[in-house]
């Protein structure tokens, strides 16, 4: 069966609600696919992969397009380098993909990039989000916000709570600038990365873990901070496993792809699934 967007698997007993993995065979296959961005439009997605044949090397970033309710012509970006591209994030407005990558030229480890998007799908120009945002360090998951007035991501050359931490930088009309944490209880000693937001920022989802055991995690905001996280309900985003990059559905609000491994369906080590967006109990005003 080839699963064009998903189909619905919901477990109301206890409380999950998911949908089937993301395009089976031609999105999620044999490689490893680790996260996934859909444009607002709903015709276009962007993933990060490993292993996959046809890739520059390391983590490629691929794109197919939705041809008759399935994706369809999946191919490698130009873009890609033999170094690592991943962490794709497309912004609201259609008009940018951001990304991460270790390619030469960086300020040191993994930085961030954003590419603009023509208006026929293709990626076109890459630009380097400069200074005030890529350090020395491991800038990871940028995940622009509501507006495009904010970029949140991760990091671990900024200072902070200890490993990789979630940051949030604004535009001043030509980069984004002064990055600082985001508020709130979110960044702990461990590694917390791929931010993304629900309904303005009330609702927060972001991973806490490491390559090798990782959680999707929530947080709401009060209006000013972000309180305790709590694991998102999929039964295969446990605390002995890996579960990471949730990220939402620009053209379906109301649901989310996340990268992991579960039971059934499979296709390789790591696939895309979709999920239903978690419950949003904040309000704005973490992003302001």
């Amino acid at each position: 069966m080839a699963w064009a967007a998903s189909m619905p698997v919901a477990v109301a007993a206890s409380g999950l609600s998911e949908y089937g993995i993301e395009g089976i065979r031609m999105v999620s296959t044999p490689a490893d696919e680790e996260g996934a961005t859909i444009s607002a439009n709903g015709q276009r997605i962007v993933w990060a992969v490993r292993g996959r044949e046809s890739g520059a090397g390391g983590s490629d970033l691929w794109q197919a397009r939705r041809v008759d309710g399935r994706w369809q012509d999946a191919a490698p970006l130009a873009i890609n380098t033999d170094a690592d591209e991943g962490d794709p994030a497309f912004s609201p407005d259609g008009h940018w993909l951001y990304f991460s990558s270790n390619r030469d030229g960086g300020a040191g480890g993994f930085d961030l990039y954003r590419a603009t998007v023509l208006d026929d799908g293709r990626i076109g120009a890459v630009e380097h989000l400069g200074p005030a945002i890529n350090s020395e360090g491991n800038e990871r998951a940028p995940m622009p916000g509501p507006d495009g007035s904010v970029l949140l991501f991760a990091s671990d050359g900024h200072g902070g709570a200890g490993g990789l931490d979630l940051l949030l930088a604004r535009w001043d009309g030509d980069a984004f600038i002064e990055p600082v944490p985001l508020p709130g209880t979110v960044n702990t000693a461990a590694d917390e990365t791929d931010p993304a937001w629900l309904a303005g920022g009330a609702t927060l989802l972001f991973t806490r873990g490491n390559a090798g055991v990782s959680q999707i995690q929530v947080a709401h905001c009060d209006g000013a901070t972000y309180g305790e996280a709590e694991p998102l309900k999929l039964s295969f985003n446990s605390a002995d496993a890996r579960t990471f990059a949730p990220t939402p559905d620009w053209s379906k609000p109301t649901e989310l792809l996340v990268a992991g491994s579960a039971r059934a369906p499979r296709a390789g080590g790591l696939d895309l699934y979709r999920a239903v967006s978690p419950k949003v109990a904040g309000r704005a005003g973490c992003l302001d």
